[in-house]
């Protein structure tokens, strides 16, 4: 079952910019790993400072191999955490039969 992550982050202010900078960088190279099923990332329509993150892996280890990337320490833990006002992270499993 796959394994994923929804991530609300809200950038602290004049950081905006260089958030969504980052995650234009990390994108591209997630979607390289051979574990990532999807990597979306969005911008509020109603506050340009908050965007969404959602991300799906085949599995937990997966992500965890994500997490231990380079790409991730450089885009993430280097350029958009720094910019950022708070962070909410919610790991899931889907639902199976859900409509």
């Amino acid at each position: 079952m796959s394994y994923v992550i929804a991530a609300t982050y809200v950038a602290q202010a004049g950081e905006a910019e260089g958030v969504l900078a980052a995650l234009a960088g990390v994108a591209p190279l997630s979607l390289q790993e051979p574990a990532c099923i999807s990597y979306r990332a969005h911008r509020s329509v109603e506050d340009p400072n908050t965007f969404f993150i959602y991300e799906e892996y085949e599995d937990e280890a997966g992500f965890a191999a994500h997490s231990a990337s380079p790409h991730f320490a450089r885009y993430i833990k280097g350029e958009a955490w720094p910019r950022l006002a708070s962070r909410t992270v919610v790991r899931a499993r889907p639902l199976t039969g859900a409509a």
